[in-house]
């Protein structure tokens, strides 16, 4: 077969110097403003590393690059930037309708457009592949590219070779697995598999990607950023990989992989292996059958292991992939790794894809990762759950790699185009902003502009004969309707991507704050998307783990932290080296039956040095392949009897001792009774006496053992962390539940404030100390239900220090400061003299405060 490439000239581009919107859209980006003495003028150098944290180099990351990554920032010439995006199918658009979708990102305020660039669209009936629109003019890449380019934007390209995007075929050309049937998977008990996913790393399926990233990356490589204008500032690596064999629970259980996954076994296990599975050391066929169908006494442990050997292959795949784009010429620019896991409005089955994947990206310089979310509205159900997804992909993260999300929804949710959902007008603002107050660097809005399915060029009697399964009309529910309108969500779009252009630059170098209470990330917890089926072991151990991992029981731990006021971060408890309790001084885990033997050793040692503990969950007992396990509950003095649960006509309850009492007898749904050798018990099993919850010294350090699903009681959850000696550094006035506050911090000591109301309609007036200390003047915030506000602490912006505003800032000049009132009115202190238009002033203490009654206005220096 022969290939159709794109040519070595550039001959539609003009000169990027000379790109006529760069200031005006790059604005977004930071590095215009902080040039002009605005937010964010802190150089990146400034911003403080993690604590103790080593940054690994090679040339790879850093030699010749334009656009890297540091300190959780990233860097574009030098300057930390945030990068808003939005994704728009070239593909999907006649090519006369690309400019006017352009325009519309512009008019949205964004700085950067995503695409994806499937390989099944450009690759034509006769086998060649066409990327300069010799066949179809919407096929010509490299002329969307130069017009994003020429209108100022920024690209992210993701070329695959998965693309998804209800694509057929995930985007893979349908030739491909005709040609190559060796590459489709089956999966448990020889059954076909039922998504088209591959083999990914069978040499059929190497050699054809091979072939796609040829004709592909150099028509990116020719657009790669290098200074002094737009450019292509990221590659993605394939898209959610793994995702298609884990939702299907159909691994790749071809000849080519089983080889792989024996000799896997052979080296992690040598000589023991017969202890594990009976099958080893049998000829091949023999071993391939016991592992296609295996039986109840070694099921859970083949589904750990399978897992665990995945995870490398996928980090071999991905580097395949890298060497691939960069012999195309794709170099100095990072590559992304799409995540996947969120369904239903939640994420809890996120970090699967995290566990998948983490060994693709995890301190590998000039790799990044990327969340994949579709979570709807946020609200107090599932606010948590996007607070996991940004805190569990950071723990597996360096120093210096950012949060960012890939595929951010965006939209109004009716994906079935029925009116049968429909998320509210506040929904991209909350969930872009807490993203930004984790740390985040990097947003794609997806799907910011929807489109049309172009027929085949040679029909498929599939029903449609067209590119995706959707129909005709692709992106019913986007920011921008395939006819190009605007619909209802592209002003709350337009509006959110506003409030954080005014603060981009400020927010761009700056790093997440938190306190001393660490979440504990146990990624073997989440080795579950390979469950050898009608396994009663199998079913055990998943159904012990998916009712705490993360969580805690009932979602109650993570969501009292959150809520309680603790601004957590997250920590691998698998990752290399100890656990110091100097940097992790509280730790909280939620866990159930299993836990690895190596992760009970590290607790148990941790709690030996002077850690502090909070487990919730059932007490372990058991490794992650079922085999008994006892090291942190004989460190605890537990030991465990029975486990009861609420059930018809026994309404199981506890009750309240010591530093947890009083508070009133509660029913729970679960609670797992045991005998404690030393300690106090904090709760009882009513109809027992028993103990369910348990303060245990161990060492030098202590243990608060909850092994009940205690409800999400704020005050209770917080009396534990207090007894551990944890209390929050921010507080708030009484409010019903739903506010909740975030801090971010720049390397000159300028802050953000990130006031979060997640209420559905109830209005929210507080105050805010730290440590006990009024801040923000003791003024009162004032926060409208589902609403969120970025409010300045010692923050330099303008040529002015912003001692600290009850407004948010909207806009930065020479010597100026525009501010959006976040009620009827507002107080802005700034220190020395400043004024601002029809506001009351007063001056004491070398500060200006400057109090003002309406909407929006403007500060200004002297």
């Amino acid at each position: 077969m022969t290939e159709q490439t794109a040519p070595t000239d550039r001959t539609t581009a003009p000169s990027r110097t000379t790109a006529p919107s760069r200031r005006t859209v790059l604005g977004g980006l930071g590095a215009g403003a902080a040039a002009a003495g605005g937010l964010g003028g802190t150089p990146a150098s400034a911003a403080a590393p993690a604590a103790g944290a080593e940054r690994p180099r090679d040339d790879r990351a850093d030699a010749g690059a334009s656009v890297t990554c540091r300190d959780k920032q990233i860097l574009v010439d030098g300057e930390p930037v945030i990068v808003l995006a939005g994704e728009i199918h070239y593909f999907r658009l006649r090519r006369s309708d690309w400019q006017s979708r352009l325009d519309r990102a512009k008019e949205a305020g964004l700085n950067t457009i995503a695409t994806y660039i499937p390989w099944m669209w450009h690759e034509t009936p006769d086998g060649t592949i066409d990327v300069t629109g010799r066949t179809r003019p919407e096929r010509d890449l490299g002329a969307f590219l130069d017009l994003c380019l020429e209108n100022g934007f920024h690209v992210i390209a993701r070329p695959g070779p998965f693309t998804m995007a209800e694509l057929k075929g995930e985007g893979v050309p349908e030739r491909v697995r005709r040609d190559h049937p060796e590459i489709v998977p089956t999966g448990w008990n020889k059954a076909e598999a039922t998504t088209p996913t591959v083999d990914y790393l069978a040499p059929a399926f190497l050699g054809e990607v091979r072939r796609w990233y040829r004709s592909v990356m150099p028509v990116i490589a020719r657009r790669l950023h290098r200074g002094g204008g737009p450019g292509v500032i990221a590659c993605q690596l394939d898209n959610e990989i793994g995702m298609l064999a884990w939702v299907s629970n159909s691994p790749d259980l071809t000849e080519h992989v089983l080889k792989d996954f024996n000799g896997w076994l052979d080296r992690t296990y040598g000589g023991a292996l017969g202890d594990r599975y009976p099958f080893a050391g049998r000829p091949a066929a023999e071993r391939n059958a016991a592992i296609r169908s295996p039986e109840d006494g070694w099921a859970p442990a083949l589904m750990h292991d399978l897992g665990t050997f995945m995870r490398g292959r996928f980090a071999r795949y991905v580097e395949e992939l890298r060497a691939y784009a960069e012999a195309g010429g794709v170099k100095g620019v990072p590559f992304l790794v799409n995540i996947h896991g969120t369904g239903g409005g939640s994420a809890e089955n996120f970090p699967i894809g995290i566990s998948q994947l983490m060994e693709t990206y995890s301190g590998k310089p000039g790799v990044i990762s990327g969340a994949d979310f579709y979570l709807g509205d946020l609200t107090l159900r599932n606010v948590t759950d996007l607070y996991l997804v940004n805190a569990f992909m950071d723990a597996v993260h360096d120093a210096d790699q950012p949060v960012t999300a890939l595929e951010f929804d965006a939209g109004h949710a009716d994906y079935g185009d029925d009116l049968s959902n429909q998320t509210d007008g506040e929904a991209v603002g909350l969930k872009t902003r807490l993203c930004l107050a984790q740390g985040a660097k990097m947003i794609n809005y997806y799907l910011f502009a929807g489109g049309f399915n172009p027929r085949l060029d040679e029909p498929a009697g599939d029903g449609n004969d067209r590119i995706g399964i959707t129909g005709e009309r692709h992106g019913f529910a986007a920011p921008v309707d395939p006819e190009g309108r605007r619909g209802v969500s592209f002003e709350p779009t337009r509006r959110t991507v506003r409030a954080v252009n005014g603060l981009s630059a400020a927010l761009a170098p700056m790093r997440a704050e938190y306190d001393d209470v660490v979440l504990g990330f146990v990624p073997d917890h989440y080795l579950t998307e390979y469950r050898p089926p009608e396994s009663k072991a199998v079913r055990a151990v998943v159904d012990d783990v998916q009712g705490t991992r993360g969580f805690g029981p009932r979602g109650a731990l993570s969501r009292a932290m959150l809520l309680g006021g603790f601004r957590y971060r997250s920590v691998d408890l698998q990752g290399g080296g100890g656990l110091d309790p100097a940097e992790v001084p509280v730790l909280a885990l939620a866990t159930g039956e299993h836990l690895g033997a190596e992760v009970q050793g590290r607790l148990v040692r941790y709690l030996r040095a002077g850690g502090r503990l909070l487990l919730s969950g059932r007490v372990p007992g058991k490794d992650m392949s079922g085999s008994p396990c006892t090291v942190l509950r004989d460190a605890l003095g537990l030991r465990p009897g029975r486990t009861l649960t609420d059930a018809d006509r026994f309404w199981l309850s506890v009750t309240a001792h010591g530093w947890a009492a009083p508070r009133a007898e509660i029913r729970v749904s679960g609670a797992q009774l045991c005998a404690a050798s030393r300690g106090a018990t904090v709760l009882r099993e009513v109809s027992t006496g028993e103990g369910c919850g348990f303060d245990i010294p161990v060492g030098k350090g202590r243990a608060v053992v909850i092994s009940t699903a205690y409800r999400c009681d704020l005050d209770f959850w917080l009396s534990a962390f207090r007894a551990l000696g944890a209390s929050p550094a921010l507080t708030h006035s009484p409010t019903d539940p739903g506010v909740f506050l975030l801090t971010t911090r720049d390397g000159a000591g300028g802050r953000l404030l990130h006031a979060f109301n997640v209420s559905s309609g109830y209005d929210q007036s507080f105050t805010v100390a730290e440590r006990g200390r009024p801040l923000l003047g003791g003024e009162r915030v004032r926060l409208a239900g589902r609403s969120a506000a970025m409010l300045p602490l010692g923050l330099r912006a303008g040529g002015l220090r912003i001692a600290y505003a009850t407004a948010e800032i909207t806009g930065v000049g020479d010597g100026r400061v525009s501010f959006r009132a976040l009620g009827e009115d507002a107080v802005v202190a700034v220190e020395g003299r400043a004024h601002c238009e029809g506001a009351r002033a007063s001056y004491e203490g070398g500060r200006t405060v400057l109090r003002v009654r309406r909407g929006e206005f403007t500060v200004r220096r002297g």
